[in-house]
């Protein structure tokens, strides 16, 4: 189940981004209780909790670029490691991209996982999202390297 984050999911989507499996991909700082609260009430981003019986098991977010030129939407997920491999990441990518094809009205979305997470890029591809390309020295790591991302792309009748 997907719902909008309340604030108090975030102590237990702090926890999740602390886990090494996830701060390697999301990186952040000392304080990810105030990184997790910022995205919280970031207005131009909204959140959703990923709720499995009853326990929040990761977050879900979406932004967009609203110039008519160029209108898309974009999604970034997390998820707990003790629940992945379920199919639940799928399943909330394709909830959430379903949301804001069809309540949002867009036509194309995007992720762009780090290149090197393959969990995360399968999952996406399950959902319909087709690479485009790599971008080269995309992301600052936690150790301060910079390390290359996958562009990934999803027209909203490929939405699987």
């Amino acid at each position: 189940m997907l719902r909008p984050t309340e604030a108090a999911d975030i102590p237990a989507l702090a926890a999740i981004r602390r886990h090494p499996d996830v701060r390697r991909w999301w990186g952040g700082g000392d304080d990810l209780a105030a990184e997790v609260t910022d995205d919280h009430l970031d207005a131009e981003t909204p959140t959703f909790a990923i709720v499995l019986d009853g326990t929040v098991a990761g977050m879900i977010q979406w932004h967009e670029e609203t110039d008519p030129m160029y209108r898309h939407a974009g999604i970034d997920i997390f998820l707990d490691p003790a629940v992945r491999g379920r199919g639940l990441g799928t399943d909330a990518v394709r909830t959430l991209a379903r949301h804001v094809i069809d309540a949002h009205g867009h036509h194309r979305l995007v992720i762009d996982p780090a290149a090197a997470n393959t969990a995360a890029i399968r999952s996406y591809a399950k959902a319909g999202f087709r690479p485009v390309g790599v971008l080269r020295r995309y992301e600052r790591s936690p150790d301060g390297s910079w390390h290359d991302g996958l562009l990934m792309d999803l027209l909203a009748e490929e939405l699987s």
